[in-house]
């Protein structure tokens, strides 16, 4: 979708920023060839992770080494073959993954248009934790939990909450008129993708109307805030920091 006169819904500040679809502009990343990759979120923006949009054409391929990043994955739509070190598994829409720091991992075989969602850091030890280890899931398996007790706003979480890992990966699903109970505020840092249905994201002082495609990234302590609008349920994917030392 376009917009006449040089408008777009895409916001960028110093502690935040919503990035519409109408502005997607593909980036040539190593590691990942026959697929249309946009750069949502990085360090060039201040953040301390960076969030992917890869949408694959016939034959296209992700393949990325071992090393010091770790990446949890996201299949919006279609399918492919994943392997992480020497799992390997056919998946579909809705499938997700992690893949520990140190494991060489790659998608390959995709249908066209497969669109997957990455999270990536440097992956941070914990004295006394092993290091993480590979996981392919099914988000259609895992429950929706009431959020603080309310059955019309379910969380589903998708990575082990455990000291091991540093990074959680979650789906929030809103019935129409849900909310987030309060304004949070908190040191944990988000990257978001909105999957399906629409509402209002309060940034800082700022009211966003939201959609199925936009993305989010709040900074450590930006106030934040949703409420699922229109006739249908809305639901975002997130990824956040976790377990680690406040210092």
């Amino acid at each position: 979708m376009s917009f006449p006169y040089g408008q777009t819904r895409t916001r960028v500040a110093t502690r935040h920023a919503l990035l519409a679809p109408d502005g997607h502009v593909k980036s040539s990343v190593p590691g990942i060839a026959g697929a249309a990759t946009i750069i949502l979120i990085n360090k060039a923006m201040g953040a301390r992770f960076a969030q992917l949009l890869v949408t694959f054409e016939p034959g296209g391929r992700a393949s990325l080494p071992a090393d010091e990043v770790e990446t949890a994955g996201y299949f919006e739509t279609g399918g492919a073959t994943l392997a992480i070190g020497k799992l390997k598994a056919k998946v579909q829409a809705g499938a997700f993954f992690f893949a520990p720091a140190g494991e060489a991992w790659s998608i390959t075989a995709p249908r066209k248009g497969t669109r997957v969602t990455l999270f990536q850091k440097k992956f941070v030890p914990l004295a006394g934790e092993k290091t993480p280890q590979a996981i392919v899931g099914d988000a259609a398996k895992v429950k929706g939990e009431p959020f603080l007790g309310d059955p019309d706003a379910r969380l589903q979480v998708l990575l082990p909450d455990v000291p091991a890992f540093d990074l959680a990966m979650n789906i929030f699903t809103y019935q129409p008129g849900a909310t987030l109970p309060f304004v949070e505020t908190h040191v944990m840092e988000h990257g978001l993708l909105m999957l399906a249905g629409q509402g209002v994201y309060r940034l800082e002082d700022a009211w966003y109307p939201v959609a199925a495609g936009d993305a989010i990234w709040m900074a450590p302590f930006c106030p934040q805030w949703f409420v699922a609008m229109g006739k249908t349920p809305a639901s975002y994917l997130y990824y956040k920091d976790v377990n680690r030392a406040a210092l």
